[in-house]
């Protein structure tokens, strides 16, 4: 494979991205060509809000080419465009064949959720500690342990164990789903708005031998002894009567997704249902509960 290197301004990004794709590109991808110097510029925004901006001052986008002379052909007919001005090619040069399956792999290793319970890569071995674990590999929904409100939530369901009924609000790979089944859990049921999550959380408890109901939020009936919704802060004030009234007397509501300093906005707008406490902390995220 070959890598073709162009610097782009902000406002010729997407046009130049769209006509590598049409170049028959493998890929394309873009990023700060000034990050890590003082001209740097964050992209993201707040949860749940737009960014600031749809794009960096200067962008280095590459793209990839099966071979030498389809990189260059692309080189020269970029550079016969009206859009190309101001645009200029970096560099242009072979990428070393490697074994990217491995490479990719090598990113993802077992993550501890407690001594006993973690989570393990399908090419892994679990380690010699672990009592209890969920196979899970990356995929495309969200939610692979690698992220403190997961690992939070899943440290919640392992010193929770035995419920009744459990639904996971918002499920993406349907990992706590999962880690609810393994722990106990008679009657677990996992919804999301994305298909391809619904999908994926039932691939995935087929791999761990769990049995749970997926499907889109309507598939939610009823109350549950536990509700967990790992999302954003937005997102689950809006859902407050919702998640609220699923709820079954005496159940526990587990809330993520939380910046710490969002503590406060979440008490007020779960107040006239329950009341919320903060009970976990990693990496400015924090865990609510509360018993309905």
């Amino acid at each position: 494979m070959f890598e073709l290197s162009l610097m782009c301004p902000e406002d010729r990004v997407e046009r130049l991205s769209d006509a590598l794709d049409a170049l028959d590109a493998l890929s394309v991808s873009v990023e700060d060509a000034d990050a890590q110097t003082d001209a740097e510029q964050a992209l993201f925004g707040e949860p749940g809000m737009p960014p600031p901006k749809d794009g960096w001052q200067r962008s280095r986008v590459t793209a990839l080419f099966a071979d030498a002379s389809l990189a260059q052909e692309a080189a020269d007919l970029l550079a016969a465009q009206d859009f190309f001005a101001g645009c200029q090619v970096l560099a242009m040069a072979p990428v070393p064949d490697q074994d990217w399956v491995r490479l990719t792999q090598s990113q993802f290793t077992p993550v501890e959720i407690t001594p006993e319970f973690w989570i393990v890569p399908t090419w892994h071995e679990p380690p010699a500690q672990a009592r209890q674990i969920i196979r899970l590999d990356p995929g495309l929904a969200f939610g692979t342990g690698t992220h403190p409100t997961t690992r939070m939530c899943l440290r919640w369901v392992a010193s929770h164990p035995g419920q009744d009924r459990v639904l996971d609000y918002g499920c993406g790979s349907g990992i706590l789903a999962i880690g609810a089944a393994k722990f106990g859990a008679r009657d677990v049921v996992a919804v999301d708005i994305d298909e391809a999550a619904v999908q994926s959380t039932e691939l995935n408890a087929a791999a761990n031998g769990t049995s749970l109901l997926a499907g889109l939020p309507d598939r939610a009936v009823g109350v549950f002894d536990v509700v967990l919704a790992n999302i954003l802060a937005t997102p689950l004030k809006v859902l407050a009567p919702l998640l609220c009234a699923h709820v079954a007397p005496g159940g526990h509501l587990v809330l993520a997704g939380i910046l710490e300093r969002q503590t406060e906005e979440l008490i007020d707008a779960y107040a006239p249902y329950c009341r919320l406490t903060v009970s976990d902390r990693e990496d400015g995220w924090i865990l609510m509960t509360a018993t309905l």
